[in-house]
């Protein structure tokens, strides 16, 4: 997916946001600020805005010297969603529909966005979870659901922090068939990396790998082989996030997107207004018409 102008300013906010995290004086905010403003003039609108992300994510951790500013705020997010598993489980239990329910689920923990959010609160988290269990959301559930019950080789493409856990509740749904789980190489912003990823128990039902990079998604040149060999075998793939849409939606792949429309590039790109969970599938390789029939389910 291309960078939209519409990106520009939320690129150059979230460097902000980010310089402010890590109590960097004015000063620096400013020189941040200004290079990041040159950055955006030079560059080349075909690349995903993940690309420009990662560096001024670099740019910040060599000023500060600080190799995971976001540690104390994932952490933070990690507690908060474990705490929350026994009750989500619950729900997950009772549901006529479990798997439709964990895929709620996990497109409210989508809302875990310190890129988009660096302010998210427990209570926000919180409504997203009332809203996903009591409200419709734009998806191709039956298309996912027949994707799921034919697929040999799962790979699920993680996103943030916190998120990771409400990831679990899906993949435990998954679990008759083996699954992959991929993280990012490097800590950026609160995306979750293998410690997260443990820290939530995912190694107890899944394969953990991480994809060798430190993009806020996942740009497939900037992976490692080890990524690149699982992404290549798994013939269904679960991208989680809107990273992982801007830097894969254009893959000739089978992949189903679950995340939260957080801005109005994404939001228009799908067609639907900001604030709606989705859970769409590629339509770079995919086109058929019955994967969008069952759209507010």
């Amino acid at each position: 997916m291309r960078t939209s102008l519409d990106c520009i300013p939320c690129i150059i906010r979230q460097a902000l946001e980010a310089a402010r995290l890590m109590s960097l004086t004015a000063t620096v905010q400013e020189q941040i600020v200004r290079e990041v403003l040159g950055w955006t003039a030079e560059m080349e609108l075909t690349q995903s805005p993940p690309a420009l992300g990662q560096k001024i994510h670099r740019r910040l951790r060599q000023i500060t010297g600080i190799a995971d500013p976001y540690r104390v705020a994932k952490d933070r997010f990690n507690r908060m969603a474990v705490d929350l598993l026994p009750k989500l489980k619950a729900e997950i239990k009772a549901a006529s529909n479990p798997l439709e329910t964990a895929v709620r689920l996990a497109i409210a923990g989508n809302v875990i966005d310190m890129g988009v959010n660096g302010d998210v609160t427990g209570g926000e988290v919180r409504n997203a979870i009332d809203q996903a269990l009591t409200e419709p959301f734009t998806g191709a559930m039956n298309g996912f659901r027949q994707a799921v019950s034919s697929a040999r080789n799962i790979m699920f493409l993680a996103d943030n922090a916190g998120e990771i856990a409400f990831d679990r509740l899906l993949i435990e749904q998954l679990s008759s068939v083996p699954v992959t789980v991929a993280v990012r190489g490097a800590p950026i912003i609160n995306d979750a990396t293998r410690a997260d990823a443990q820290t939530v128990g995912l190694q107890e039902i899944a394969e953990i790998v991480d994809n060798g990079s430190d993009a806020p998604g996942t740009i497939l040149q900037d992976c490692n082989e080890e990524f690149i060999r699982c992404f290549t075998e798994a013939d269904l793939i679960i991208a989680k996030g809107q990273g992982n849409f801007e830097t894969l939606s254009d893959e000739r792949r089978n992949i189903f997107f679950l995340f939260k429309a957080k801005c109005p590039v994404i939001a228009a790109r799908v067609g639907q207004p900001i604030g709606t969970h989705v859970l769409m599938r590629s339509s770079a390789n995919f086109v058929d018409l019955a994967d969008f029939s069952d759209v507010n389910v």
